[in-house]
């Protein structure tokens, strides 16, 4: 396992250049009230690096390839009350690193490191504090250039070069996101097959009820946490894109949004279904969903090398402004026919965000959306909705390996002109997907999307 860690800092040695050292700390604790923490997280650029999960620590990189780790020493009465700590002695061998100091040097290392080098490497804008003790490290070095010490005269971010390492994932990473999605799908078959029987039995459903399904179903198969605050959004709550679970009734007729995922050994899924609470669409909710389901469909068919990331964005947009005109969200004849619908943006009343972004560690993951070698490549228009220009620019070319969410939705509120049967109607369907040469893996259809399989799931929960 060490050596996958060792051949990520050895590629990222390479790019650092002679005369470079790179500075990479992990996540501090962080308090949530006043003798409690919230559940510890380690930075994802620090792990990918590192594999190493313990708060207090930090990574040197130079460009020669050395890595030396700072982190808490061992401290047998800590460990009572706060548990096993590695050291610096056991981390040479355990984490494959070439040194490893106590945390407590950092300070006093750093300034020695830095003198006579060119150029200093650190992720800007993620560690609150950090650009202020890099500011001080360097200052301990200026303070000596009287003396012949040479201080670094260039300051990069260190993201620039580790988000586009972390975009394309290796074998070890993909498969621990199968595992991620293979957890997240049971978990959304459990709550759905929950909300039916609870209600078939009349007992009453609260979305809490399914949330506690979700983190029962993580944590009995291994997954740490959820990847994010899960949505369990029933009925018109479902038109709220960033709800989080409640105490919002589940009733029978109306249908529940979940969008949740778990994080397993530090990478995350992310999947969304929709479903009727009590087990059987109606007719609104039925057209709905099929133009959703047709959309994403269509975007998934977009997902592989080659193509662009806004590829699949466009493809679900195309149908999802047909199946507004065809169902009746949108009258044709204020707004005209599809095309208008598309270059108006008319369809923004009930479909108002990107159908993907990058997953991996986070989320929402690091990776530029703009391709890289078309960056001069510009462009103006003009949006019809707030009449604000915007610069475009050659969106990514999709590569084996990149994996990205594929979430298309429509969220309905009463409004005029808006037919009734549909209101309060919010449905998004959401799955992973990795690119390939060919057809896109998806890592997440172990729960059914197809409204048939959905009701027969829930009949036999």
């Amino acid at each position: 396992m060490n050596s996958i860690y060792a051949q990520r800092r050895a590629r990222l040695a390479a790019q650092l250049g002679a005369g470079s050292l790179a500075i990479i700390p992990t996540a501090p604790a962080r308090p949530r009230n006043r003798d409690s923490e919230y559940l510890y997280r380690h930075d994802s650029y620090f792990y990918y690096l590192t594999g190493f999960t313990e708060p207090g620590a930090c990574l040197l990189l130079d460009g020669a390839g050395r890595s030396t780790l700072f982190c808490q020493p061992k401290d047998l009465e800590r460990e009572i009350w706060d548990g096993y700590r590695l050291g610096p002695d056991a981390a040479i061998a355990t984490l494959g690193v070439d040194a490893a100091l106590p945390l407590a040097q950092l300070d006093a290392e750093l300034p020695r490191l830095l003198e006579g080098g060119q150029r200093l490497w650190y992720p800007f804008a993620i560690h609150d504090g950090l650009a202020a003790r890099v500011e001080g490290w360097l200052n301990q070095v200026r303070a000596r250039v009287r003396y012949g010490a040479v201080c670094p005269g260039q300051q990069s971010d260190l993201c620039q070069l580790l988000d586009e390492m972390r975009l394309i994932k290796d074998g070890h990473e993909l498969d621990i996101m199968r595992r991620a999605g293979q957890i997240s799908a049971q978990a959304h078959v459990r709550a759905m097959q929950r909300s039916a029987r609870m209600l078939r039995a009349g007992q009453q459903v609260r979305e809490y009820h399914l949330d506690a399904e979700l983190l029962a179903a993580f944590r009995e198969a291994g997954a740490q946490c959820p990847a994010y605050n899960s949505i369990v959004a029933a009925g018109a709550n479902a038109c709220v894109l960033h709800y989080r679970a409640d105490c919002a009734p589940v009733r029978a007729g109306e249908l529940v949004l979940i969008d949740a995922g778990c994080e397993l050994d530090g990478y995350a899924s992310d999947i969304t279904r929709t479903f009727p609470a009590d087990g059987r669409f109606s007719g609104p909710q039925r057209a709905l969903y099929e133009l959703v389901l047709a959309s994403q469909q269509a975007a998934i068919a977009a997902t592989r090398a080659g193509q662009r990331f806004t590829d699949p964005h466009d493809a679900a947009v195309a149908v999802l402004a047909q199946g507004m005109l065809d169902v009746g969200l949108l009258d044709r004849q204020r707004v005209g026919n599809a095309q208008d619908v598309i270059e108006q943006r008319a369809y923004f009343q009930f479909y108002m965000h990107r159908t993907g972004h990058w997953l991996g560690m986070d989320v929402h993951d690091c990776g530029s959306y703009i391709e890289p070698s078309e960056l001069g490549q510009t462009s103006q228009r003009r949006d019809p909705l707030s009449g604000e220009m915007l610069t475009n620019r050659p969106s990514r070319i999709l590569r084996p390996g990149m994996v990205l969410t594929i979430e298309p939705g429509i969220y309905v509120r009463p409004a005029p002109g808006v037919p009734e049967p549909f209101h309060h109607i919010g449905i998004r369907i959401e799955d992973d997907a990795v690119v390939t040469e060919g057809d896109c893996e998806l890592l997440t259809r172990a729960v059914p999307v197809q409204p048939d399989e959905i009701e027969a799931l829930m009949r036999q929960g």
